[in-house]
């Protein structure tokens, strides 16, 4: 009986094998960074769409912190929105509505990304898909029509890039510059493909980020596109346009929601790479970066099993 409790206690207290490495990093001090990373490309949604992009990005991230809140004590936690993981949720769920979304919509979906997504499964380090796409796919579901009512900065409704592409009307398309600044129709935080960069480049040298999974990710779905038969001189389209940018260094990277393994980090951001390719090509949207995450997300703990590096000297149980 003592035998059996002590295996009970060992198992309990294992956590992994030595040595372990000492950090000074903590949740809220990376969660900073990526907040200080996304600042530039917010600036810009306000610059080219107004301050309605700057009420709904408001309204998404007070709508996460409350929601996180409330649920914390509904669930009798101990309340962490200091942690700023909810302020990042509100504002990617931001980025992924278009300036003319109705104030409600990120209510909806902030709500959703932090109840649903996240603490009905346990809160930060539990969810098992990125709360901001959660958020995005519900709302996709429910009110398709209002959240691809896409406007350019003029205030004209307008087919995003991609659109125009996935119906043949290339003609139509902006200048390359127009698509790296972010004068084009879309979401608001996708546009501006960049500043997105440049924010992507912060946390890889912060250190806050794996390099592998963004570089990976937009490497594969380029390759693939050229691959599955698009012109090399509608590439640097595929690649500007839609969300590819926004969620190769922002969504693809989450902490919670990507594996940890090195090789599994590769083989997610080449499954994100291909499901965005096929979905871009043969799918009836003309995007995919949102489903590709989430669909690679759920996929998440299988990799990581079989991706776990076999432990040195380890004796097989019988």
């Amino acid at each position: 009986m003592e035998t059996n409790k002590n295996l009970q206690e060992e198992k309990l207290y294992r956590v992994s094998l030595a040595p372990y490495l000492r950090s000074k990093d903590t949740t809220q001090k990376m969660m900073l960074d990526v907040i200080i990373a996304l600042l530039p490309a917010l600036a810009a949604s306000i610059y080219f769409f107004g301050m309605n992009a700057l009420m709904l990005t408001v309204v998404s991230v007070a709508s996460c912190v409350v929601a996180e809140v409330l649920m914390q004590k509904l669930f009798k936690k101990k309340v962490t929105v200091s942690d700023l993981s909810a302020v990042i949720t509100g504002i990617l769920l931001a980025f992924n509505l278009p300036a003319s979304a109705p104030w409600w919509m990120p209510v909806f979906g902030g709500f959703f990304a932090i109840c649903i997504v996240k603490q009905i499964f346990g809160g930060i380090g539990s969810n098992f898909m990125n709360p901001a796409l959660g958020a995005r796919a519900a709302i996709m579901a429910s009110w398709p029509g209002l959240i691809t009512n896409y406007i350019t900065p003029d205030g004209v409704a307008s087919a995003t890039p991609l659109q125009l592409m996935k119906a043949g009307t290339t003609a139509e398309l902006p200048s390359l510059m127009d698509m790296a600044i972010g004068n084009i129709g879309g979401v608001i935080g996708e546009t501006c493909s960049i500043l997105l960069i440049l924010g992507g480049i912060y946390l890889i040298v912060k250190k806050v980020i794996d390099w592998k999974i963004p570089c990976l990710y937009i490497l594969t779905t380029a390759v693939l596109l050229l691959a599955f038969g698009v012109d090399i001189s509608l590439l640097p389209y595929h690649i500007l346009g839609g969300g590819l940018i926004l969620g190769a260094f922002f969504m693809a990277t989450d902490f919670v929601t990507c594996p940890v393994t090195p090789n599994g980090r590769i083989i997610f951001a080449i499954g994100c790479g291909l499901i965005t390719a096929i979905i871009r090509i043969y799918g009836g949207m003309a995007e995919g970066v949102s489903y590709a995450i989430i669909l690679m997300n759920t996929a998440t703990p299988l990799i990581e099993s079989l991706t776990t590096p076999k432990v040195f000297g380890e004796v097989k149980s019988k």
